[in-house]
């Protein structure tokens, strides 16, 4: 699917705030609520659009990302999707580089942290994991 203009900026709108209503983009885009309508759901249906989600940032929560190196034997795809079924994954990506994949995991405890941690290197295919706690967020 070629996206226009029109869907990058309805796009650009729900990526800052994912609850603005249909009416609003068609406010501001100056085109017809039932256009707008039309538009998300065939970027639905096109899987441009995966989720509508919201971020947050509880107070004493931990964050981190975890780099993750795999073995060729086993593809990185079938260890991404045991990955994602981990309590406390939030978010699995498959990257180029010195590491396969980079895993964002949340908990309330840095010892949720390390058992999220623990249950990841237990996954077939995983040579070796390296972490990273995150301080602060910046939007």
């Amino acid at each position: 699917m070629e996206l226009d203009s029109t869907d990058l900026k309805i796009i650009e709108i729900l990526k800052s705030d994912a609850r603005t209503s249909n009416t609003q983009i068609a406010r501001q885009l100056g085109i017809s609520e039932a256009a707008v309508r039309k538009r998300i759901n065939k970027l639905i249906a096109h899987g441009i659009i995966k989720r509508f989600t919201i971020d947050y940032e509880l107070e004493n929560e931990v964050r981190a990302f975890v780099f993750i190196k795999t073995s060729p034997q086993i593809p990185t795809p079938e260890i991404s999707k045991k990955l994602v079924r981990i309590s406390g994954v939030e978010t699995v990506y498959e990257t180029t580089g010195e590491y396969d994949i980079i895993a964002f995991v949340r908990g309330p405890s840095i010892t949720s942290i390390n058992k999220t941690i623990d249950e990841i290197r237990a996954v077939q295919g995983i040579i070796s994991t390296n972490s990273t706690i995150i301080l602060r967020t910046w939007y």
